[in-house]
């Protein structure tokens, strides 16, 4: 059984890294492989707040030269986010070490067959966020859903900092969740799930359930089929 994460950044280094969590949730893992030792685990790693603080400069630091002699590109922003969740994903795999065999994934077509519990998987290139990682993975090793982890709980119909009328969504159509969020990406876009993965996710028929990454508990429930707390997306 293959189980396929998107891990958000945002709970891996909200600001700087999040040792308590990540030391939480290792553990967890670690109980499902001892558990059960045909386990098996993708972790695609987000880039969190370097990424978008980098970004950030990079944006800033252009518009002051006033779009003449350096001139902000969405590639290259791509490409500084793209670093930050190379460096995440690496410490992910240190972390998880005894039970991943392979180099940190950096073209998700490129990925060999698992040979141990775990795989670790960071950004590949520009014009998309690493959940298009996550989903071209599952399709490759025939997952079928891809577990969004954020530090939202649950998906909203509008941004409840922003609309105090917005509602949580337990469960959404693709088609409906993708006239949400758009079609298009823009490096640093601060979506539930990236337009990109959202549209090959549809033609694929794969079921993305997004949940809050920091509750363990409820984590814990999906990876079980239990209850849990979360958007299904299908």
């Amino acid at each position: 059984m293959v189980t396929v994460i998107s891990l958000g950044g945002s709970i891996v280094a909200p600001d700087g890294v999040d040792i308590e969590f990540l030391k939480k949730f290792v553990s967890l893992i670690k109980s499902f492989i001892e558990a059960d030792s045909t386990r098996q685990f993708i972790f695609v790693v987000g880039g969190g707040a370097p990424a978008r603080r980098y970004q950030s400069a990079y944006r800033e630091i252009a518009a002051s030269f006033g779009g003449t002699s350096i001139k902000f590109k969405d590639d290259e922003a791509d490409w500084v986010g793209i670093m930050a969740t190379r460096l995440n994903a690496q410490l992910i795999r240190a972390l998880m070490s005894d039970w991943c065999g392979q180099e940190v994934v950096t073209n998700p077509h490129e990925a060999q067959q698992l040979t141990g519990n775990v795989l670790v998987a960071a950004g590949w290139k520009p014009g998309f966020s690493t959940d298009f990682d996550a989903v071209l993975l599952a399709e490759k090793f025939g997952a079928d859903m891809v577990l969004n982890l954020s530090n939202i709980d649950k998906v909203f119909t509008a941004d409840p900092k922003v609309d105090p009328n917005a509602s949580p969504i337990d469960t959404i159509s693709w088609a409906d969740f993708r006239a949400m969020v758009g079609d298009e990406w823009v490096p640093g876009k601060n979506v539930p799930f990236d337009p990109i993965a959202s549209r090959h996710a549809e033609k694929i028929s794969l079921k993305v359930i997004c949940a809050g990454g920091r509750n363990l508990e409820n984590l814990e429930n999906i990876l079980n089929g239990r209850e849990f707390t979360g958007t299904t997306i299908l």
